[in-house]
């Protein structure tokens, strides 16, 4: 396997640890993978859940604990490559990623929509930037903008394929008639192209007109070797790997949620609606049995966390969800 560089730091495996929100993925798993070699990610949202002005100033609560991650990340890894999951879906998506900066991250990593602004919030610092792209014309829309606007490109794609968990850049209908092997070959839905190899080519091709190398990542339900050697034949240059680190002793999770991932059997994960408008890949437990049966589930006050949704109508709170899940209330999770 080849390694590839983020800036002046070269991976001892060429592997991301994806970002999980909310509080699944922060300093200490971060850390942890970046001395082992690989490339150690901190997810921003809602970062701040277990500050005691979370519920009174969210935002504020929010920027202190991004930069506080990054601390303990860097107490574990001095010289690893730790960076940020940031959401573009996110209300304070541009103050999150100019926290990020300010911590020091060596990359951003964004997708939950197109990430148009990214280069300007990390002009003239040294974070490397990574949009997260799951079909071609997703992959060329971004790279295209980028070259017009910035007159620059990306330092590294993550494609996201239709087998990752949590939110996923795909519709209903796509995810029911994607599977692995049609996402590897020439599929037409709706006529965009799920071809993997194609969003490589398109990625290259940029690298080639920069005078540059953009290393590919590919993500998405990605848990043994097999499937790394699988999507590195495919022409990939590494792998983001993110629900295999959850029950894992340096996971800030609770062992509840651990142990609710080990426990489950392949039949337990569904695709399940979510209040933010996508699909998303979930276990079918007590709470999202309730949320499919069309049930209405009371959630507390706003904490404004995403830029798209009015809380008198959305069936449930994300941000409630995600904290009572990694806090182990998993049947409310």
């Amino acid at each position: 396997m080849k390694n590839f560089k983020i800036g002046d730091k070269l991976t001892r495996f060429p592997l991301i640890q994806g970002g999980m929100g909310v509080g699944i993925s922060l300093g200490r798993l971060a850390g942890t993978v970046a001395k082992e070699g690989g490339i150690g990610i901190i997810s921003t949202a809602q970062i701040g859940y277990r500050e005691k002005d979370f519920d009174r100033n969210t935002e504020e609560a929010n920027q202190r604990a991004i930069l506080s991650e990054m601390k303990k990340a860097r107490r574990i890894s001095p010289d690893g490559i730790i960076g940020y999951n940031i959401m573009v879906a996110l209300k304070e998506y541009a103050s999150h990623v100019k926290a990020a900066v300010h911590a020091g991250a060596d990359l951003i990593i964004s997708g939950a929509g197109l990430p148009t602004e990214l280069p300007a919030l990390v002009s003239g610092s040294k974070t490397k930037i990574a949009p997260i792209v799951s079909t071609d014309k997703s992959a060329k829309v971004i790279l295209k903008y980028w070259e017009r606007k910035y007159k620059r490109t990306a330092d590294l794609v993550v494609i996201e394929g239709p087998q990752a968990g949590g939110h996923l850049g795909f519709h209903k209908e796509e995810l029911d008639s994607y599977t692995p092997e049609a996402y590897d070959m020439i599929t037409r839905i709706r006529q965009k192209s799920a071809d993997l190899r194609k969003i490589v080519q398109t990625v290259k091709s940029y690298a080639a007109k920069f005078g540059t190398e953009i290393p590919v990542v590919a993500a998405g339900g990605i848990a043994t070797h097999e499937d790394v050697k699988h999507v590195l034949d495919l022409g990939v240059d590494g792998v983001q790997v993110a629900t295999r680190f959850i029950p894992t002793e340096e996971c800030d999770a609770d062992i509840r949620l651990k142990e609710s991932l080990i426990h489950a059997a392949k039949d337990d994960i569904a695709i399940v609606k979510s209040p933010v408008g996508m699909p998303g890949r979930a276990i079918m437990n007590k709470f999202m049995t309730r949320v499919m049966n069309g049930e209405q589930i009371p959630h507390s006050p706003c904490h404004g966390c995403l830029v798209k949704c009015s809380p008198k109508e959305i069936p449930y709170c994300i941000t409630d969800g995600l904290i009572n899940a990694v806090k182990g209330n998993v049947d409310e999770g």
